[in-house]
């Protein structure tokens, strides 16, 4: 899976619901069986654990700081954000080891989450992209921690990374909260099933 949010959860076409001599019943509830999920070798199916994944709807951050070296703004889109304490205040992300953009992200002394807004679908993909200049065209302010704030965000929050675990094909980042607070009031960007959307206008199929 990759950092961007596009593409962190593989897209999920509609399934019908189990035919009833599939069905069987725990705890009062439905619960379907089947052929098992697992591939040839014992491991699960990775393009199914994506297709599952994809019915949990997730929010959409931008990951933003400055470039020590070259003082640009640099960042990333993930979906991958959670709280993790209240004392101290700590959030955690995932960040792919492939990703070209968290090793500048990572050289700031703080990084910036971005919570995005259901009006900022391009603004994500622009975030999400690879290469070129991910903040042609968009409008920010400077943080407390001088990182992109970008303008139509719900909230941000300005972090210092505290500790950084390898788990499989990604980095699970935690991180402590210096500095936050709200922007706009509108609903947040959401993702599910490999689509964009929003509470009250649905899901875009993945471009």
């Amino acid at each position: 899976m990759s950092t961007h949010a596009a593409r962190l959860i593989a897209p999920d076409g509609c399934r019908g619901l189990p035919t009833p001599h599939q069905r069987r019943t725990r705890n009062g509830a439905a619960m379907p069986t089947g052929p098992s999920q697992h591939s040839p070798n014992g491991h699960l199916d990775s393009r199914r654990f994506r297709q599952v994944l994809g019915r949990f709807a997730t929010g959409v951050v931008a990951i933003t700081a400055v470039d020590p070296l070259s003082g640009r703004p640099c960042g990333l889109a993930a979906n991958s954000f959670t709280s993790v304490s209240l004392d101290p205040p700590l959030v955690a992300f995932c960040v792919a080891h492939t990703s070209t953009s968290w090793p500048k992200v990572r050289a700031a002394k703080t990084v910036t989450v971005n919570v995005l807004a259901e009006t900022q679908q391009d603004v994500c993909k622009q975030m999400a992209s690879k290469g070129g200049d991910k903040f042609a065209g968009l409008d920010w302010t400077g943080s407390p921690g001088g990182n992109p704030v970008l303008d139509g965000a719900l909230a941000w929050l300005d972090c210092v990374v505290e500790a950084e675990h390898v788990a499989g094909d990604h980095m699970i980042v935690v991180a402590r909260v210096l500095q936050l607070d709200t922007l706009a009031e509108c609903g947040p960007l959401l993702f599910f099933r490999g689509g964009y959307g929003s509470f009250n206008g649905g899901f875009l199929e993945p471009s």
